[in-house]
């Protein structure tokens, strides 16, 4: 794995978000949230964050945060999704881009609803230019159990075009007790960009914290 140490979040208000960040202080990696308003969201932790801590945790802007970060975190809501991919393009240039995000759209949550582009990894890839790698992970991973339980059941299906972006990346996470999978190309990632409604409609209608996935072999069955 690169040897990566500063890891941007742009995003890291929410709940996925603001989980990364967590885990990867634990894990003494230097991380920086990426806000459109630093000044609210340095008021936001200081009021109701305090295990993270403010020491340990640099706030900045957006572009300042893509700029000096060896890897980002797009953890940022569809709605916003396009704005910020355009806002960060010329800092990213050479780097990997790990993108969570999700096509949900408002009220209708639990149904699958996909971009134009079929996915939205691959319109982050086009806005963004084939000198970066863009690595699309953690769509079906409950935000929940990423900030209570020590080893999340879930698993993670890791998407890109590029091998070792992807192998750099499921290790980075490993580093944060999760398993991932190399699931192949960009384009793939539309099944786990379209498998996140199916788990929140599972969520409400069996009334499950937080159901995720799990890849299982058939060696590997009993």
């Amino acid at each position: 794995m690169t040897d990566i140490k500063k890891i941007g979040i742009i995003g890291g208000s929410g709940a996925l978000g603001s989980a990364l960040a967590h885990r990867f202080i634990k894990e003494s990696f230097e991380v920086t949230i990426g806000s459109r308003s630093p000044e609210k969201m340095i008021l936001k932790i200081s009021e109701s964050d305090k295990d993270l801590g403010l020491q340990n945790l640099k706030i900045q802007e957006i572009s300042q945060t893509a700029s000096e970060s060896e890897l980002i975190f797009l953890t940022v809501p569809f709605a916003a999704h396009q704005k910020t991919v355009q806002v960060i393009q010329p800092y990213v240039q050479g780097k990997i881009v790990v993108d969570t995000t999700v096509p949900l759209v408002p009220p209708k949550v639990a149904r699958v609803q996909l971009p134009e582009t079929g996915c939205v990894a691959r319109m982050t890839q086009e806005i963004l230019g084939n000198d970066v790698h863009v690595v699309s992970a953690l769509h079906n991973v409950a935000a929940t159990a990423l900030a209570k339980s020590e080893t999340p059941d879930g698993e993670v299906m890791v998407f890109g075009n590029n091998k070792e972006a992807r192998e750099t990346v499921i290790q980075l996470i490993s580093k944060i007790s999760l398993k991932g999978w190399h699931c192949g190309s960009i384009d793939n990632a539309v099944v786990a960009e379209s498998l996140t409604p199916v788990l929140i409609f599972m969520n409400k209608f069996y009334n499950f914290k937080g159901s995720g996935i799990k890849i299982v072999d058939e060696s590997m069955i009993q």
